[in-house]
């Protein structure tokens, strides 16, 4: 989410203490001791969401108002299910959109990626550019790059049906296109044409599953988190399929774990059809997607 966690001076916090803001700062330490990353904001964004207002309104609840599901609410994020579940919508780039279980819930580090797409595809001397998202999930990347890219032509696939379904509420009234299917062999009829790859492929190592945040490992779908031993097998089969899909110029974009930096790149070799391969940081500074360049052969 693009919201940094925490109150600002000019936030709740700095309100007379009311029922709600107290509440809110007994959910936080529940939150804590819990472990969630988040405490504050979480506590905050479930008692505006429970409250229907917004984070620096909710002084504004008279006590009479307070509605006590908000500890149903907490409770489900101290058992750790992803604050974006309890809410129903998560928030990536200017986009709100809908999640829940099934679907992969956007993380703040993939706005980087598509902020970089976005960049590349303006830079192009191209009038409509064809833009590939492959496993498009809940289509928080096609939706951006359809959005900020606004004469752009945006296909995306999704291979898993829960997760197709909240793309297409999502893109209901957008220019996306959705397509049901096995990304590395999808869209056989865009062969040779498209401008941008663009994938946040699953890329966890199936290794690592025990230090996985519990709201991945036990709520977004498996397929979306784990490829093979080392977490590269889907991404060196998107290599072959953004290969196939992209014009000689054009260029593929692929998130990866902060931990894979340096080896992606090396997936996009020059003996393949790539050149300019090179990794990316996010906004910490940590290795985030690679990108490659493809070559006329």
């Amino acid at each position: 989410m693009t919201s940094s966690s925490g109150s600002s001076a000019t936030g709740p916090s700095s309100y007379p203490r009311s029922l709600l803001l107290a509440e809110v700062a007994r959910a936080t330490q529940r939150l804590a001791d819990a472990g969630v990353p988040s405490p504050r904001f979480d506590a905050e964004e479930l008692a505006a969401y429970v409250h229907g207002t917004e984070r620096p309104r909710l002084h504004t609840v008279a006590d009479a108002e307070f509605d006590a599901r908000y500890w149903e609410a907490i409770a489900r994020r101290e058992a750790r299910e992803p604050l974006q579940h309890i809410t129903g919508r998560a928030f990536f780039r200017y986009l709100e959109l809908q999640v829940g279980p099934g679907v992969f819930v956007p993380r703040p580090e993939t706005e980087s990626v598509v902020g970089w797409a976005i960049d590349a595809v303006r830079a192009m001397d191209v009038a409509e550019p064809l833009i590939v998202d492959l496993c498009t999930g809940s289509g928080a990347i096609a939706l951006a790059l359809a959005q900020e890219v606004p004469r752009s032509r945006v296909h995306a696939v999704e291979l898993d049906e829960r997760a197709l379904e909240y793309a297409r509420r999502n893109a209901e009234g957008s220019r996306v296109v959705l397509h049901h299917g096995d990304a590395l062999t999808a869209l056989p009829q865009l062969a040779g044409q498209v401008d941008l790859v663009i994938s946040n492929p699953p890329y966890i190592p199936l290794t690592e599953w025990e230090h996985v945040a519990p709201e991945a490992r036990d709520h977004d779908p498996q397929l979306a988190l784990f490829s093979g031993e080392d977490g590269l097998d889907t991404i060196r089969g998107l290599e072959r399929a953004a290969h196939r899909l992209l014009r000689p110029g054009g260029i593929v974009v692929v998130e990866h774990a902060d931990t894979q930096g340096g080896q992606v790149p090396w997936i996009f070799t020059e003996d393949r059809g790539w050149a300019d391969a090179a990794d990316h940081p996010d906004l910490n500074n940590r290795p985030r997607f690679a990108t490659a360049r493809r070559v006329n052969r």
